[in-house]
Parts: structure tokens; C-alpha cells; sequence
């Protein structure tokens, strides 16, 4: 049996005991980025703490899977449409990855966002080259209908 050089190494978990300064202080397991982060307690108090978080490679293979849907081409579907079509695999994200650090979907659901701007510009003439009008347009969907996508629940409106 021979170990692989790059996924087989020691790692220091700095935490709040543990300040020293290391050549390798993070690692990836599972879709999940383990390294030293600013942790908030109960009572409102900031510590660095060891956790989780996805990684930088799951997220870039999910912003991949969006731009795969292709929602530019179909300019004949609703919004619900999309929206019944994606969801539960968008759910199954937010479920896998936001367990331990839910900020860090954030930047993805706005990667969605984007994407359903880009959607509602191709279907719409008056918003045809107009991303601000269709940013407005789609925040105000969301918030006359925060059922449609299921991160619009957690999270209030698209940005």
C-alpha cells in the first residue's frame, strides 16, 4: 500500500488554545474545507475555532451545474417552471453544505440569482440588456412569492 503525497499529510488545527503558524493549516474532506475560522458563540463573542465549510471545489462544480441548466435557452418556461425543476437539487445543497456554515452557500445562491437575471432578460423584451431593471424585477418576485424558490425562504430576497 503507498500513500498519496498530496491528500496524506499532517495538519495543524489552530484554534483558540492553538495560535502558532503553520505550512499547512487546512485540508478537504468531503465537499468540505476544514480550516481555522471566526467562530461567534451564543453570547455574541468572536473566537477562532477549526470548522467546516464547502470547499472552493464543490462550490466552483455546483456554479458548473447551474450554468449547465442553460435557463438562457429556454426563454418558453415560467419561473415556476425552473423553480420545479431545480429545487431539489438546490435543496439537497443547502441541506449537504449549509449544515455547518451556512454563509458560506451565499456567493452560490447568488450565483442562482444571477443566472434566473440572465433567464429573465432573454424572456422579457422590456428587460432585454437591462440586468438592473431585471435584478428589481426578480427581487420583487421574491418578495411577492418567497415560496418559489426554496433559498428565497431562508434568505428574504435575491441581491
Amino acid at each position: 500500500m503507498e500513500l498519496h503525497p498530496e491528500k496524506t499529510k499532517i495538519v495543524y488545527c489552530k484554534g483558540e488554545d492553538r495560535k502558532e503558524d503553520y505550512p499547512v493549516m487546512k485540508f478537504d474532506f468531503l465537499g468540505y474545507t476544514f480550516r481555522p475560522r471566526l467562530t461567534r458563540t451564543r453570547r455574541g463573542r468572536f473566537f477562532e475555532s477549526f470548522t467546516p465549510a464547502i470547499s472552493n471545489k464543490a462550490a466552483k462544480a455546483i456554479r458548473q451545474k447551474v450554468r449547465s441548466w442553460s435557463w438562457q435557452l429556454r426563454p418558453g418556461d415560467t419561473l415556476e417552471d425552473l423553480a420545479r425543476e431545480c429545487n431539489p437539487i438546490i435543496l439537497g445543497w443547502i441541506h449537504y453544505y449549509g449544515r455547518f456554515n451556512p454563509s458560506a452557500l451565499f456567493g452560490i445562491l447568488n450565483h442562482i440569482n444571477r443566472r434566473l437575471v440572465r433567464w429573465a432578460t432573454c424572456k422579457y423584451k422590456k428587460l432585454r440588456g437591462r440586468q438592473r431593471k431585471a435584478t428589481k424585477w426578480l427581487r420583487q418576485i421574491a418578495e411577492r412569492q418567497p415560496t418559489i424558490f426554496v433559498y428565497w425562504k431562508s434568505r428574504g430576497q435575491p441581491t
